[in-house]
């Protein structure tokens, strides 16, 4: 009788265990917001909106692109 006890108390104190470590997981939709893309105008690179170089309206990834288009400083 007691090593029925005994194997009892083990299994809810597991299952107890486990329900506390599932708590503490983040939620999966708690990853941070998506950030706008955009494309090079001369290369096709895409990348995100605050990383870019605005002229013209468009959007270049580095100097170098934005100059090849014709935008000067």
């Amino acid at each position: 009788m007691s090593k029925i006890l005994l194997v009892a108390v083990i299994v809810v104190a597991v299952l107890l265990l486990m329900r506390g470590l599932r708590r503490r997981d983040p939620p999966a939709d708690a990853s941070p917001a998506a950030e706008a893309m955009v494309c090079c105008a001369h290369c096709d690179l895409h990348l995100p909106r605050a990383e870019s170089i605005t002229a013209g309206g468009r959007h270049f990834c580095c100097e170098q692109h934005r100059r090849d288009a014709g935008y000067r400083d």
